[in-house]
């Protein structure tokens, strides 16, 4: 089980980022992935997920038509394409694949390293 995302970094309000989650095969291409968050302090939450196929999605509230999930299954890639960031935007970034083809919000498995999104005010 592997994945690994990245693409974090420093941003100001406003600006965009990228992140990718690369994932082996075998974990991710008949798998549905999420990716969630952790700021300083609170718990991890639900960010956005994405079916097997990238027919279906889903997002959290607090990021709906701002931030966009992908996959690229050539690839074995995910992405989340985050604009419009916010101050609290700030956390840790993780993926995660989950056992079935399509889910929602909880439920997954496999998880990689995170990578940090630091959104300046």
């Amino acid at each position: 089980v592997q994945l690994q995302a990245s693409g974090g970094g420093l941003v100001q309000a406003g600006d965009s980022l990228r992140l990718s989650c690369a994932c082996s095969r075998r974990t991710c291409s008949n798998n549905a992935v999420g990716w969630f968050r952790q700021a300083p302090g609170k718990e991890r939450e639900f960010v956005a997920t994405i079916s097997w196929n990238g027919g279906i999605t889903y997002y959290a509230d607090s990021v709906k038509g701002r931030f966009t999930i992908s996959r690229d299954n050539a690839k074995n890639t995910v992405f989340l394409q985050m604009n419009s960031l916010k101050f609290e935007d700030t956390a840790v970034y993780y993926c995660s694949a989950h056992p079935r083809s399509v889910a929602h919000s909880d439920g997954y498995r496999y998880w990689g390293e995170g990578t940090l999104v630091t959104v300046s005010s």
